[in-house]
């Protein structure tokens, strides 16, 4: 009589082996799902996975072990050790040793060595390796990670390239998010905030910069829809003063930056994703101020040799004064005025200027540009009504002095519309400078620049430029007196 015939159940196309030391998986019920999700998990991870029991037989090999080394997990699960398929046989005993080594140790164990593809290639791989406890909390056998020597070293480069930007970067670098907040940034990033690394976290870059942060935030904003610019940007930003700073002890705040920009994004999804931008800038602003100057001074020696040829063709001396004043104002000022001292003073009276009394000088419009509007200095008739300026005027201080004067309306004053005005200046002057013209000896009058709201004050490069403007001047309004 024979025995009755059991029907198997169905085997998987692909066998999903046990872990080392757990129960025999069934091939049906909840422990199915279980083994089916385990082997989700272990194809889908980005390290090549094999592992071993107590015995050295292979029971575990993932996808990425597939595509590094060419055998399939049905030809690797159930071989005994690496020898004659993934590792040369000379090399067998040694490289089992090796990873066998870890179950009777603690921790992890990182080697490097040769292993063998399917099509007799040799690739060189970092394996970490691990013991994998039984139920009894024995070591039951043991877990094998690994990848591409030349792989690894990329990630390593990479993690060590970020670490070091973070720490001894000459550079300043800052990590802005997708929204244009501060995720991460480095100490000399810090300083040139003027911030602390931990304070500056998710706050926007506003609070940091109160100038120039549209121009860094559209950049910002370009690099995460185009991508990185193809060269560096200079950009000038003012930055906002450091709680509790004082504003005497603290540094220029107007600083360029030279900078280049990098799109962050995912690696790790279908398309790419953007997670922010790197933001890398050294300052610059010294060679750059020193750059400005210097083609400053250029411009300005060319602006007065062209003058001297240009006036030298006036038969007027007073036309040779206005043409120049004309190549002066290039990129300087928006206004020029010749004031003339009048040839008898005003009489003062005694105790105005002093104890002992003396002569108030009284001075005349020369020459000037057209008020509101564009177009050259033009000489005026001779004589005319002395220009009513009041006591202090900066043109009366600078005949007084024999010296430059500079004058600038402040942001307190509350008058400050009607500073020009008040002056007898053009509308719209906030910055002026004014000139003593002095020729063999006297004071012939007094040259006045101006400049308006969208202009910086005057310096003393400015100062300087405008005296030796005010010579040339000078010696024209000598000539046209003939004394």
């Amino acid at each position: 009589m024979t025995a009755p015939q059991r029907s198997e159940p169905a085997r998987p196309a692909r066998p999903v082996p046990a872990q080392p030391g757990a129960a025999p998986v069934p091939a049906t019920g909840p422990g199915r799902d279980d083994s089916d999700l385990l082997a989700a998990l272990l194809d889908g991870m980005d390290a090549a996975l094999c592992a071993f029991d107590a015995d050295g037989t292979v029971t575990h090999w993932n996808r990425e072990a597939e595509r590094i080394l060419g055998w399939p997990a049905a030809e690797a699960v159930g071989r005994k050790g690496l020898a004659g398929w993934a590792v040369r046989t000379e090399d067998a005993r040694d490289v089992e040793a090796r990873l066998m080594e870890v179950l009777g140790a603690t921790g992890r164990r990182v080697h490097e060595f040769a292993l063998l593809t399917k099509d007799g290639g040799r690739v060189l791989v970092r394996v970490q390796s691990s013991a994998v406890p039984g139920a009894d909390g024995r070591p039951a056998g043991v877990y094998c990670a690994f990848s591409e020597v030349h792989a690894q070293l990329d990630l390593e480069r990479s993690i060590a390239l970020s670490e070091a930007l973070l720490e001894d970067a000459s550079w300043c670098v800052v990590l802005v998010d997708a929204d244009l907040r501060v995720a991460v940034l480095n100490g000399n990033a810090a300083a040139a905030l003027r911030t602390g690394r931990t304070a500056a976290l998710g706050r926007p870059l506003g609070e940091f910069l109160e100038q120039g942060v549209e121009e860094v935030e559209n950049a910002l904003q370009y690099v995460l829809a185009e991508g990185a610019p193809p060269a560096p940007t200079e950009l000038w930003v003012t930055l906002r003063e450091a709680a509790g700073q004082s504003p005497e002890d603290a540094p220029p705040a107007r600083r360029c930056w030279r900078s280049g920009f990098l799109r962050l994004a995912s690696p790790l999804t279908e398309e790419p994703v953007p997670l922010g931008v790197a933001w890398i800038f050294q300052d610059v602003t010294e060679p750059k101020e020193h750059e400005q100057e210097s083609a400053r001074l250029r411009f300005r020696g060319n602006q007065l040799h062209r003058a001297a040829r240009a006036a030298a063709e006036c038969e007027d001396p007073m036309e040779a004064a206005a043409v120049h004043l004309d190549f002066a104002l290039a990129g300087f000022a928006d206004d020029a005025l010749i004031d003339l001292v009048l040839d008898r003073p005003e009489p003062v009276p005694p105790g105005a200027l002093g104890a002992g009394g003396g002569e108030r000088i009284r001075l005349v419009r020369a020459a000037a540009t057209p008020g509101g509007a564009a177009g050259p200095c033009s000489p005026m008739a001779p004589g005319g009504i002395p220009v009513a300026y009041p006591e202090g005027h900066p043109a009366l201080q600078a005949a007084e002095r024999c010296g430059s004067v500079r004058a600038s309306a402040t942001r307190a004053d509350e008058a400050a519309a009607r500073w020009a005005a008040a002056r007898k200046w053009p509308e719209g002057s906030v910055h002026a400078l004014c000139a003593v013209l002095r020729s063999r000896g006297r004071t012939l009058g007094v040259l006045t620049l101006l400049r308006g709201p969208a202009r910086r004050p005057f310096d003393r490069a400015d100062t300087a430029y405008a005296e030796d403007v005010a010579a040339r001047v000078a010696a024209a309004v000598d000539l046209a007196q003939g004394k």
